[in-house]
């Protein structure tokens, strides 16, 4: 069987992400990302160039569970696809293209954090809160000694 694949894109959130409706009163998550750019040079080092920045936005429950999630200056990695976008704004016609993510997360190589590896509850038993940030024990306090 043949490995199915889409488009990925990696990048960081350059504006403070927004949650909308559509029309139908779906999630729509919305951000302006940036994505970096370099050139690898003869000697083998790299060089940054422009940095770039399109419009990604992703709907539904997952546009939910991403608003929630994402922030301002996080590095991503989405999938999903690139499609044209043609809409009016302030009397203009406004043509341009978006980043459709299907699936989005932070960027493991520039992010840290920690997994919640604990079993989900089934769907019935899930309040309307959705996912909550595990409580941490407080550190350990250690006191130092120094003896000669």
């Amino acid at each position: 069987m043949a490995i199915h694949t889409q488009e990925s894109l990696s990048g960081f959130i350059a504006s403070d992400p927004q949650l909308t409706q559509t029309s139908k009163g779906d999630a729509r998550f919305y951000a302006r990302i940036g994505k970096e750019h370099f050139r690898r040079e003869e000697d083998g080092s790299f060089t940054q160039t422009e940095t770039t920045y399109h419009h990604m936005v992703m709907f539904g429950r997952s546009a939910e569970h991403a608003h929630a999630r994402f922030a301002k200056g996080d590095n991503f990695i989405a999938e999903g696809y690139t499609r044209d976008v043609n809409y009016e704004r302030d009397g203009q016609n406004v043509e341009g293209e978006e980043f459709v993510a299907k699936k989005l997360g932070h960027d493991t190589a520039r992010t840290r954090y920690e997994v919640d590896r604990s079993p989900r509850r089934p769907a019935a038993e899930r309040d309307a809160a959705g996912f909550e940030t595990p409580q941490r024990p407080a550190p350990a306090v250690q006191s130092a000694s120094l003896s000669l």
